[in-house]
């Protein structure tokens, strides 16, 4: 290790639940999608105060070179969310 790493923190247990969650999420938009290495995707779980919106989300970008951003959204949290719903948000 070196002498930075010794100062280095840990990151807690609950972060690296979380975006272990992220990743999978992007891989099965990833997959879902049919999206090369070319296609950025991030994944965000954003919790929406308006009464209108569903509460928690999970929010899915998908920026492709040339292309607009897409938001894809899902109305559950990132830890809830399954290949069908990544799917759907996807195609719709």
């Amino acid at each position: 290790m070196g002498l930075l790493g010794a100062f280095r923190r840990s990151e807690p247990a609950a972060a690296r639940a979380r975006r272990a969650d992220r990743e999978r999420v992007a891989a099965l938009a990833r997959e879902a999608g049919g999206f090369g290495p070319a296609v950025t995707l991030t994944v965000s779980e954003i919790v929406c105060p308006d009464p209108a919106c569903p509460g928690t989300e999970t929010v899915i970008l998908v920026m492709a070179p040339g292309a607009r951003t897409r938001a894809c959204k899902v109305a559950k949290p990132v830890e809830a969310v399954t290949a069908a719903d990544v799917a759907a948000a996807l195609a719709g």
